[in-house]
């Protein structure tokens, strides 16, 4: 533990504030878009991500657009620095040089890294949902409004939907990095292209591309668990297959992709900031 690298975790958490800033408001209207349709929130007011940008814009005021910003900057802070310091730390465990990275140890550090480092920030999760949910129905400040989630929830509201979210979290972390990483070396290794600006640009889009197509049923269902509220009786849904299998039966196969669009043209340039700034920040002589 001695020769432990620090520069991953606190870059991670650098990159992933960046560019969760960058990106917050696609983020919202893919929220917004997620949970119409589930019991309490029938009514469709969003046809599509530009209209719900424009009306959550026109009818709430354009900081609407970044409601739940301060526990996703403090989730990003978390779960982007642990995220990405364990995923190196436990390659450099397996391999000496990245030359020697595979796809399954590369697969296999990223579910790890996504899942503990998920599991460990789930009450910001929880708390940024909400207040992208509900805009201005969840009034107060952050700390005050984790303190009522504990107050009325009790501390399993904090963790609410923390199994979808870890089983989210193994997907995208699990197929996102160890994308980039390979797509980064073949590409690199092809004699096309060095480490440059490009290179990275190319690498970051494939992975966000697959990372949105693997996890967006899964999604859907962390998002509607996490905003739905049990202080009396049995919850909508009781896990993960059942969220599936009933959104599924409900509303159709195709709602598992609901907010696809904003989810892939989120992570796209979510990935695209992250990469970029990431590899930029190893650049520096500290």
């Amino acid at each position: 533990m001695a020769n432990l690298n620090w520069k991953p975790f606190v870059y991670g958490g650098m990159a992933s504030i960046v560019a969760e800033f960058g990106t917050f408001p696609i983020d919202l209207t893919k929220t917004r878009l997620q949970v119409q349709g589930q019991t309490h929130c029938m009514e469709v007011r969003y046809r599509g991500m530009f209209h719900a940008l424009f009306r959550i814009g026109q009818e709430e005021g354009i900081r609407a657009l970044y409601s739940g910003i301060s526990p996703a900057l403090l989730r990003q802070a978390s779960y982007g620095t642990i995220k990405i310091g364990t995923y190196n730390t436990l390659k450099n465990l397996f391999v000496s040089h990245p030359e020697e990275e595979t796809m399954v140890i590369n697969v296999f550090c990223g579910v790890v890294s996504g899942v503990l480092s998920s599991s460990l920030a789930n009450p910001t999760d929880v708390l940024k949902i909400r207040m992208q949910a509900q805009g201005s129905l969840l009034q107060g400040s952050m700390m005050s409004n984790f303190i009522n989630i504990y107050q009325t929830e009790g501390t399993r509201g904090l963790w609410r939907g923390v199994i979808p979210t870890a089983q989210r979290a193994a997907i995208v972390v699990g197929v996102e990095l160890p994308v980039y990483d390979i797509s980064k070396k073949h590409l690199i290794h092809s004699g096309l292209m060095g480490d440059t600006v490009l290179t990275h640009f190319i690498s970051s889009f494939t992975c966000g591309l697959a990372g949105a197509l693997a996890s967006n049923p899964v999604d859907v269902v962390r998002t509607r668990m996490m905003n739905q509220r049990v202080l009396a009786g049995n919850p909508l849904y009781k896990g993960t297959l059942d969220g599936l299998m009933q959104t599924w039966k409900n509303e159709g196969f195709f709602a598992l992709y609901k907010g696809f669009w904003p989810n892939w043209l989120r992570l796209g340039p979510w990935n695209i900031i992250f990469f970029m700034t990431f590899e930029q920040l190893k650049k520096l002589s500290l």
